[in-house]
């Protein structure tokens, strides 16, 4: 029986396959990336409306 040959010289690469492990260190990632960004546009939102609130207070003269 004749083997299949690659004649071109090249090799292909062969991807390696996903472990348990990479997985779960991918998801893991993800969900932390994406608790930060809800922590961060939370934070960027209430320092707004603290901004607004002293900048209101701060105009009103009968504060």
């Amino acid at each position: 029986m004749a083997k299949n040959m690659n004649l071109s010289g090249f090799t292909t690469a062969q991807t390696k396959s996903e472990t348990t492990m990479d997985k779960t260190t991918r998801v893991v990632k993800q969900i932390k990336d994406a608790e930060a960004k809800q922590r961060e546009d939370k934070m960027a939102r209430l320092r707004k409306a603290r901004h607004e609130s002293e900048a209101r207070a701060g105009k009103d003269p009968s504060s």
